[in-house]
């Protein structure tokens, strides 16, 4: 009886005991959920890459069981208003989307977390300088896309034309022939979307409000008011947009135009016979033989609650396979200099297009225009240049006259 109540006591003591391991156990288990950090993360129009997103965010969780991704996806046309009313209101995301004009208007009001530009070394460098602000970063490279040439090669054949145009010269020479032998337009430059003719007279090296005057952008204005006037160019080149030049690429009315690799997909699906005869070149450059790239980026608003957490996400989503792998499934360009190795970004099959495009826009990469920087009012400026191409086209106001009224608005807007 003694003995079976010292083994009773045993079993007792070591219940007891195998009960307090497990409510440790529980216990550090929850401490250590309920101590993950949380980055908010805000996508812009990526909603329609669940399958892409959230694999990879259960990784990076994984490797860093400390951090818990909250991943929300902002419609394209919310973006800047909801992150503006997100920081005005001191209760930003960790981690946001954004295009580097307007992360440069945040940067500039001390909005938003600064690096150090070196420690983005991982990066394509002409990239990482369009986002300096006195000589520091102020967002991390996301993604790229520059345009390429999409060019109708009976139209080039039936011209006569033998040698594609690389330049804006180029193209103002061979105008004239494709109307006289074909008998359509050379292209449609939609000269009043957005930054269009800002794009063209940087490639110049005009870039400020006292070069606009120079005889250089009074030649550019003339020649574009030229194809305007002998009909080379359609007449909704100042009104319409790129989704309307596309439309006439693919009806077989424009030799050429300039667009992203992406819009390829879209003429082989829409207009296949077009397709068909469709080459491939680098966008056209101007006296400084550089390339246009639009980026977007990922910001650190400065009052984020996971600053640190934030940062960690950004890096791990533009890795090398990470950047690979987002590209593959969209048209997009990486902007991490491992990625921009990798095979697929520098090797095609000659008949290919679509590859060949990929390649070609990547290969521009590496002899970037920097976009003009603009303190304030960037939209107004836009509006004014885009006013004044609109005027001189249509004959309203003499060139001269009308560029020098323009440099004084812009002047005073800057």
């Amino acid at each position: 009886m003694k003995n079976l109540k010292i083994v009773l006591t045993i079993i007792f003591i070591t219940f007891l005991a195998i009960c307090a391991v497990y409510v440790f156990v529980l216990h550090k288990k929850n401490t250590i959920l309920n101590t993950k950090q949380e980055v908010v993360f805000w996508s812009l129009q990526m909603g329609s890459f669940d399958e892409y997103m959230n694999p990879l965010i259960s990784k990076f969780e994984k490797q860093n069981p400390d951090l818990k991704i909250k991943w929300i996806d902002v419609p394209y046309s919310e973006g800047e208003k909801r992150t503006l009313a997100s920081i005005l209101s001191n209760t930003p995301p960790d981690l946001v989307n954004l295009t580097p004009d307007f992360s440069a208007v945040l940067a500039q009001k001390q909005a938003l977390m600064f690096f150090d530009c070196a420690k983005l070394s991982q990066y394509n460098k002409q990239i990482v300088e369009i986002l300096k602000y006195d000589e520091k970063c102020y967002a991390i490279p996301f993604y790229a896309t520059s345009a390429i040439t999409m060019y109708n090669k009976d139209i080039f054949e039936s011209a006569q034309i033998t040698k594609l145009p690389k330049t804006y010269d180029d193209m103002f020479k061979i105008a004239a022939q494709v109307k006289q032998y074909t008998n359509h337009f050379v292209t449609m430059p939609t000269l009043t979307e957005n930054d269009t003719f800002l794009k063209i007279l940087n490639k110049y090296d005009i870039d400020t409000s006292d070069k606009l005057t120079s005889k250089t952008s009074e030649e550019i204005f003339q020649k574009f008011k030229t194809l305007y006037e002998k009909d080379f160019i359609p007449k909704e080149s100042i009104t319409q947009n790129h989704q309307e030049a596309l439309e006439k690429y693919m009806s077989g009315q424009l030799a050429f135009i300039q667009s992203g690799g992406n819009f390829l997909n879209i003429v082989k699906e829409n207009a296949p016979q077009v397709f068909e005869k469709t080459g491939v070149s680098n966008q056209l450059t101007g006296c400084n033989g550089k390339y246009d790239v639009s980026i977007m980026n990922l910001i650190i608003p400065a009052r984020a609650k996971n600053r640190d957490g934030a940062l960690r996400f950004a890096l791990f989503l533009t890795n090398k396979q990470n950047q690979i792998d987002f590209a593959k499934l969209t048209t997009i360009l990486p902007v991490n200099n491992e990625a921009l190795r990798d095979d697929y970004f520098i090797s095609y099959e000659e008949n290919d297009v679509i590859s060949k495009a990929r390649v070609i826009s990547a290969s521009q990469l590496s002899n970037l225009q920097s976009p003009v920087k603009f303190d304030r009012n960037q939209k107004e400026i836009l509006m004014l240049l885009n006013t004044a191409v609109q005027k001189i086209v249509l004959d309203k106001v003499t060139l001269q006259e009308c560029l020098s009224e323009t440099k004084k608005l812009w002047k005073l807007m800057e």
